[in-house]
């Protein structure tokens, strides 16, 4: 603003020695002063409505660094919840006693003690689930074999069943014959 200030002077400077009639001397000033003052209005208008936005982008800026805030807690909490420090716990039960327990996950540790009947249980992170060759159903841990038998069961009765029910319609057939033969 001062570099400004000081154009002006050196313009009014600059006027006064090349305009020798007092008159006109007096005129372009006061033309000049009015033009000057609405520039200066228009430049302060002008600020003031930057001055305004820059304000209301602050503040926009200052809701949405809220809002992430906000967010970045949210999501801090969720990371929590998924990966606590704490471990995850595990509960298993004894195919042995039935003893229900719980372990801190730990995929280095194969196997675990059974805290009332000391027996060894193995532990199998995968998920994989295996079928054991050596089952012979009488364990209270799985039960598979029993749904196995079922299975077979279920398996050895539908040729029965459907047997019978081509005997029912073969018979049905034949009456029906008969019933037309009359």
């Amino acid at each position: 603003m001062a570099k400004l200030r000081e154009e002006y002077n050196n313009f009014l400077k600059d006027i006064e020695k090349n305009l020798k009639n007092k008159e006109d001397l007096e005129y372009v000033k006061v033309r000049f002063s009015m033009f000057v003052d609405k520039v200066i209005d228009e430049m302060d208008m002008l600020v003031d409505y930057k001055t305004q936005k820059m304000n209301e982008i602050e503040q926009k800026q200052k809701e949405i660094d809220d809002k992430m805030s906000k967010m970045q807690q949210i999501i801090d909490n969720i990371e929590k919840d998924i990966y606590s420090d704490e471990g995850f716990d595990f509960e298993i039960i004894c195919p042995y006693c039935d003893n229900q327990f719980v372990i801190d996950v730990d995929e280095d540790k194969t196997e675990v003690e059974c805290p009332v009947c000391n027996n060894i249980i193995e532990l199998d992170w995968s998920g994989d689930v295996e079928e054991d060759s050596n089952c012979n159903g009488s364990c209270s841990g799985c039960h598979g074999c029993d749904e196995e038998q079922e299975e077979q069961e279920e398996q050895q009765e539908q040729p029965e069943k459907n047997h019978s029910a081509k005997s029912e319609d073969k018979k049905e057939n034949q009456e029906e014959n008969n019933d037309d033969d009359m």
